[in-house]
């Protein structure tokens, strides 16, 4: 298909999500090596992206999902990644013109594959024919294509997190750097720190333990 979606960042408690959507006329034109990002290194995921970036074949959408719009009550993450693959499928296919719709494949960010396809469909404001299947990732090239940028954009976006907070890992619950990055700016500040998801268990979690303890100083 003519474009693919992807995310990245779904699950992390720090930090945000990513999608990316990619639309190349002609598969062929993507480089060699193209592969689900989970399969590829880091330096391998950075050349990759700056050979689709430096394609003038290749169009790219990324769209950026902040800690602001997860931790927000009144959404969910099912919900935020319909918005995200959307927001990235319409930067990809910005001023491409014409008439008919553009059909693409998304990788499914749902239980129910159809139920995401359709409602990403509805959420573009371009107009686009949408599929989605679990894993399209690791089975069609284009979506392929489009979770390397994704990933990469997630990866720059630690990186900053990093550079202004020190050491966080990969944001990820189940990274003990994370963990206890979190844990320790909780107990040296009283609150979750900057990028942290509020609403996420691991954040919640370490200001309860942190309040905790507080209370068993008087």
């Amino acid at each position: 298909m003519p474009f693919g979606a992807d995310e990245a960042g779904k699950g992390p408690a720090l930090g945000s999500m990513f999608a990316a959507a990619l639309y190349v006329a002609d598969p062929s034109a993507l480089p060699e090596g193209v592969a689900d990002s989970k399969r590829l290194s880091p330096e391998r995921r950075e050349e990759l992206a700056a050979a689709l970036r430096g394609d003038d074949r290749v169009r790219i959408g990324v769209a950026e999902i902040t800690t602001e719009r997860i931790d927000d009550p009144e959404t969910d993450m099912n919900g935020l990644a319909v918005s995200a693959h959307a927001e990235a499928i319409d930067g990809a296919l910005s001023g491409l013109g014409g008439d008919e719709p553009v059909p693409g494949l998304c990788d499914a960010c749902d239980t129910d594959a159809a139920r995401f396809a359709d409602r990403v469909e509805a959420a573009c404001e371009a107009a686009v024919a949408v599929e989605a299947e679990h894993a399209a990732d690791d089975a069609d090239p284009v979506v392929a294509a489009a979770s390397i940028v994704a990933k990469v954009s997630r990866d720059a976006h630690v990186a900053t997190l990093a550079e202004e907070y020190g050491t966080v890992g990969s944001g990820y619950p189940s990274d003990p750097t994370t963990r206890a990055y979190i844990e320790g700016y909780v107990a040296d500040h009283g609150e979750l720190p900057p990028a942290a998801r509020e609403s996420w268990a691991t954040c919640a979690d370490a200001l309860a333990a942190a309040e905790q303890r507080g209370l068993g100083e008087f």
